[in-house]
């Protein structure tokens, strides 16, 4: 890649890194797994940009690689043992004025988000980052109907994992 595109590269990467972030929450447990995936997928999107072509935006192409790297190492990872989670025994100390109800639904959505297979925890990352039915099919690879069906479907599924 010559200088002039590793440097646009660059500015793209950093533009739009919240991308890879909230990717990365979705797919982790810890720092140190969101770490991981967050450098797994910089190198993906390094080695694919010189095929970027510019048909959608950069985001979106950012979105599908992105996505396809997590749920790729994702499957991988569910072979492996699984472990206790740091972050899940730690105590917390709060003081009585702290109302944590907000921060609470949000582990609670998370949690329930986790539950989904891949497609539908990408279809309501994607949904919640408030993009359009056509970018979501474009980043997915499905039809745009076929968004908004899979879309009403796993919100029947996260209602009756929230409100049992």
């Amino acid at each position: 890649m010559n200088k002039a595109n590793q440097e646009k590269f660059v500015m793209l990467l950093e533009e739009n890194q919240n991308i890879v972030h909230k990717v990365c929450r979705l797919y982790t447990n810890n720092r140190d797994q969101h770490n991981d995936l967050f450098q797994e997928i910089t190198i993906q999107l390094w080695r694919a940009f010189p095929k970027f072509r510019g048909d959608a935006k950069f985001s979106t192409w950012m979105y599908r690689v992105a996505l396809n790297t997590a749920i790729t190492l994702y499957r991988k990872s569910k072979r492996s043992v699984q472990t206790q989670d740091f972050e899940s025994v730690m105590f917390r100390i709060s003081s009585e004025e702290y109302d944590d109800t907000i921060e609470e639904q949000l582990k609670l959505m998370y949690a329930a988000v986790k539950d989904l297979n891949d497609i539908d925890k990408a279809l309501v990352f994607l949904y919640l980052e408030d993009k359009s039915y056509r970018e979501i099919s474009e980043t997915l690879g499905i039809s745009e109907v076929n968004a908004r069906v899979k879309m009403n479907r796993v919100k029947g599924k996260l209602k009756k994992i929230l409100n049992p």
